[in-house]
């Protein structure tokens, strides 16, 4: 397909880009825009990998075409918080240690930052009904709600 100019806004600031519109939006945050945080994990939208916010709500972004981005806000992680300021989130993942190897981490981040922005107090019950789409083998999610609810103190 022909590109198609689509304009977004993308971690605060307003973006536009000549794209095939049916590129997948995790396509063009790691291999055009150079942000690699979301990763590809099943490309199936299924495991939770690659998820950011896109408008209010958690996607996933292996599966989510760019022409559906248009005119709307997209979160990576590199776009929750920084190195020297990070997300109350991010620091209470890192103080739980409630990451191992790391490869579903900004997966997970980024879904719990979809859910704490529509409930800022979820119950333990939301959080891990929040996180159900994100696949983790290394055995941390005892310690990633704990880490969810410490980011909500």
């Amino acid at each position: 397909m022909a590109a198609t100019e689509i304009q977004f806004t993308l971690n605060g600031q307003a973006t536009s880009l000549e794209v095939d519109p049916d590129r997948t939006l995790l396509d063009v945050l790691r291999n055009t825009l150079g942000l690699k945080a979301s990763r590809l994990g099943c490309g199936l939208g299924q495991c939770g990998a690659c998820t950011v916010i896109l408008g209010d709500h958690a996607v996933t972004s292996c599966d989510t075409p760019m022409w559906s981005v248009a005119g709307k806000s997209v979160t990576t992680l590199e776009g929750l918080g920084t190195r020297d300021a990070p997300h109350p989130l991010q620091a209470a993942f890192i103080e739980e240690q409630a990451l191992q190897c790391g490869y579903c981490t900004s997966g997970m981040l980024m879904r719990a930052a979809a859910l704490l922005q529509r409930d800022p107090q979820p119950a333990e019950s939301d959080i891990k009904a929040a996180l159900e789409g994100n696949l983790c083998r290394c055995g941390v999610q005892n310690r990633v709600v704990r880490a969810v609810q410490k980011a909500c103190a």
